[in-house]
């Protein structure tokens, strides 16, 4: 069951987050994984060094390159730096893959704290990409920035995930990691339904690459002719095990288990 994502995001040279992360997700998944690299960065567990953004033209050749030749059966969008390279991109998804499902992942914070998005690159987000999105993927704080409100309940939750819908994209799902709890809750709103999705909590700071990770794995369903909530909930469950199983590498926030399904089909074959 393959399906062809296009990744439209940036380098970790760590690893953990970034094209690495999306490249290992989807590949996990038995999916097929491109990429158009927007941005490089040095990063590590503990720290960001330097972003060096790519020039736009050379983002949209690389999405040209990927959907005149193989093809895309779904978008994944990660982080974004420039505010400009949200116009190009968001012009190059109307020119090479119209009618493709689009997942949003609005990376905005580094793990360490550090900024990973300019201020006019936030609005450029609103107007560009979200009326183009089929699912946006904040997390609280990102959430909260782009909505202009509080998160602190599940209840604001949904009423947020809702505010976000307006703005354009088909589904939101808000993931409520940041908040305090022995759950972790996150919520699904599309035009149907608001579908809270439960996993235990997992005690751990391994947690670096954790929204890369989950919105590629959903673009990975998506591509793979998956339902939007299908794809929601295997990518949720192949996110808690990849953090259960994580590796416990570098001495700040360390990188998940990409590979727990190839090992635990390996374990079931042996």
């Amino acid at each position: 069951m393959h399906g062809r994502v296009l990744i439209i995001a940036t380098s970790d040279c760590s690893g953990g987050a970034g094209i690495q992360a999306d490249l290992k997700t989807v590949t996990a998944l038995n999916g097929y994984g491109m990429t158009a690299l927007a941005a490089l960065t040095s990063q590590n567990t503990e720290k960001l060094y330097r972003i060096v953004d790519l020039p736009g033209d050379f983002i949209r050749e690389q999405i040209e390159a990927c959907a005149t030749d193989i093809g895309v059966d779904a978008v994944k969008i990660g982080m974004l730096h420039l505010p400009e390279n949200m116009t190009v991109v968001a012009n190059a998804l109307r020119d090479f893959t119209p009618n493709v499902p689009v997942v949003v992942d609005p990376v905005m914070f580094a793990k360490t704290g550090a900024k990973l998005m300019a201020d006019e690159a936030l609005r450029m987000l609103k107007v560009e990409l979200m009326p183009l999105t089929t699912i946006l993927t904040p997390n609280v704080p990102e959430a909260e920035a782009l909505a202009g409100m509080s998160i602190r309940s599940l209840e604001d939750m949904k009423t947020c995930a809702a505010m976000l819908r307006t703005m354009g994209p088909e589904a939101v799902l808000l993931k409520g990691g940041h908040l305090p709890g022995e759950q972790v809750m996150d919520v699904l709103a599309t035009d149907d339904d608001m579908i809270t999705l439960v996993k235990p909590w997992v005690d751990t700071k391994h947690t670096h690459g954790t929204g890369c990770t989950l919105s590629s794995a959903i673009a990975t369903g998506l591509a793979q002719g998956l339902s939007l909530t299908r794809s929601v909930q295997r990518a949720a469950d192949y996110v808690h095990h990849a953090i259960r199983t994580a590796p416990g590498l570098g001495k700040g926030h360390g990188p998940l288990n990409h590979a727990w399904t190839v090992q635990a089909d390996a374990a079931k074959a042996a």
